[in-house]
């Protein structure tokens, strides 16, 4: 173990470990034991708030990303992650136009919604040309239109005690479903979109259809594709793993992928 650093919640959990040896805390054989008493998990979601609050104050949130010329657009935008959802119910969508396709906004909002693509693309509309930044290594510029998430969020109400959006999506990975979060700062910046257009064609099915989430200010795996719904939270506590997002919680990927 010389010379390599262990993950946070390791190192919290053994500390936990000699507070429980001193006798603050009954006495559990392993890690994961000690991470299962309430006091130690207390801590460990005290290390990845201030985690995530760190990662908050690394630059200026409310700054604009660049938004480019449509001289700029990439000849090919590649696809990240998911290319086509499995099962039936996603093909039956797709074979339809996605006609049926609700996204529904819930959790901490005055009045819970449940919107068609119509009723988004009937929304007031951003178009957008930015540069999507992809985690392996590869960017591309392309064009997106969309209803800024903050007006979704305004139409639903959202409660004050709300300080996270988490996105639920269609494409599942191994054992899950998908899913993504950020905070209000990130909610509610004018450059974060949900896309059903991308370079003035309806959204690809490799890109996300029908509608994905663009924010601009992010890495390209926190742009969470096939969107089936929206949730106001108080805490990431109870979102997967606790750290926000499905690769974070698998394989330690930033909670926060500004650029």
């Amino acid at each position: 173990m010389s010379g390599v650093l262990l993950p946070r919640r390791r190192l919290i959990a053994r500390a936990g470990g000699l507070v429980a040896a001193a006798g603050a805390l009954p006495l559990l054989s392993g890690c994961d034991a000690i991470s299962e008493a309430p006091a130690v998990r207390k801590i460990l979601s005290m290390g990845e708030e201030m985690n995530r609050a760190s990662q908050r104050a690394l630059m200026d949130r409310d700054a604009l990303a660049r938004e480019f010329a449509r001289a700029d657009l990439s000849p090919v935008f590649r696809s990240n992650g998911t290319k086509l959802p499995d099962g039936a119910a996603y093909a039956a969508h797709a074979a339809a136009g996605f006609a049926d396709w609700r996204i529904t906004v819930s959790g901490l909002v005055a009045r819970p919604l449940s919107l068609s693509m119509a009723d988004i693309r009937a929304m007031p509309q951003r178009t957008q040309i930015t540069r999507h930044d992809c985690v392996e290594g590869w960017s591309a510029i392309g064009e997106w239109t969309g209803p800024q998430l903050r007006r979704i969020l305004e139409a639903a109400g959202v409660k004050d005690r709300a300080r996270y959006i988490v996105f639920r999506c269609a494409d599942r990975i191994d054992d899950a479903l998908y899913y993504e979060s950020c905070d209000m700062v990130d909610a509610l910046h004018p450059q974060t979109i949900l896309a059903w257009a991308m370079n003035g064609a309806v959204l690809p099915i490799a890109n996300g259809a029908p509608l994905r989430l663009r924010i601009e200010r992010q890495l390209g795996y926190k742009h969470a594709k096939y969107l089936t719904g929206i949730e106001a939270v108080a805490s990431l506590d109870q979102i997967g793993a606790g750290k926000g997002g499905f690769w974070e919680d698998r394989i330690d990927y930033e909670w926060y992928a500004g650029i």
